[in-house]
């Protein structure tokens, strides 16, 4: 089934070109590797609504203590998309990989018509239906599965990265680490208690401008007990800075704009390990 593009033009950019995905399509690309597997559809019924998320189990997920990582997908995207650019069944295939689908909803910056999917953008929104997936998602994994309840993670990008705040604003005690991209807090940042955490940008982002990114991560290292002067490399174009209260934050800005560089889906589960 093949990609269908949709161009939304906004008064913040000429243009920005949304891929969206069929959550069927790209067969070929959800196959395993060799060390990952192909992915299965899980369904809940949330309400009245059936909500759906592609998930990777490990072999010893039932006997083994099994990490869990949560990746939502930016507005326009999917599950599939989602699953296939980040693959982190490959780099940890121990761990159980969960990319939830989006409903169709209003953006902020994009699509403020609410013709293609993505994430509620604060507590209380569109009846906290994104908030309720996620704790059925988590639920039945927790009852199914050997979920390490200790290591539990969750990154997004773009919209879906601003969801990850949510959810750590929200649901904070339930995760090890985050790792937004591509995103900002915004008046969520109150609500934020000290957590691991690593932010992604792009220096040349159009969209979710570079510099509102940029209050966010500074706001994050205040937040940990961090000294900004203090930062070691973690990784080309990411750097760890330490933490007084035993959080610390990763800043990963690349050259790029508002797209997601493959090379960081190692740098990011290399961080989750760590917490």
């Amino acid at each position: 089934m093949r990609l269908k593009a949709y161009l939304i033009c906004t008064g913040l950019l000429s243009c920005l070109l949304l891929s969206v995905a069929s959550s069927f399509g790209q067969d070929a690309k959800l196959q395993g590797g060799k060390k990952g597997g192909a992915p299965v559809l899980m369904e809940w019924k949330i309400g009245d609504t059936t909500r759906k998320a592609l998930v990777y189990l490990p072999p010893g997920a039932k006997t083994n203590s099994t990490p869990v990582i949560f990746a939502f997908h930016g507005h326009g995207g999917t599950m599939s998309n989602m699953y296939t650019t980040r693959r982190f069944d490959l780099l940890w295939p121990e761990a159980i990989f969960i990319c939830p689908q989006g409903l169709n909803t209003p953006g902020s910056l994009v699509d403020q018509e609410g013709r293609f999917p993505g994430w509620q953008k604060g507590p209380g929104v569109l009846d906290d239906r994104d908030l309720k997936f996620f704790d059925a998602m988590l639920e039945y994994l927790i009852k199914h599965y050997k979920v390490d309840q200790s290591r539990v993670y969750c990154t997004g990008h773009s919209n879906g990265g601003g969801f990850t705040y949510l959810l750590w604003a929200t649901r904070g005690p339930k995760f090890a680490a985050v790792a937004p991209t591509a995103a900002v807090a915004g008046k969520l940042l109150g609500a934020l208690k000290p957590k691991p955490v690593l932010h992604l940008l792009g220096e040349n982002d159009e969209l979710v401008k570079a510099t509102w990114q940029w209050s966010t991560c500074k706001a994050l290292l205040n937040l940990n007990g961090c000294n900004i002067d203090s930062g070691k490399t973690f990784a080309p174009n990411a750097k760890i800075y330490s933490s007084a209260s035993g959080n610390p934050v990763v800043i990963y800005q690349h050259a790029g704009g508002h797209n997601y560089p493959r090379e960081a889906n190692k740098v990011i589960v290399d961080f989750f390990k760590l917490n």
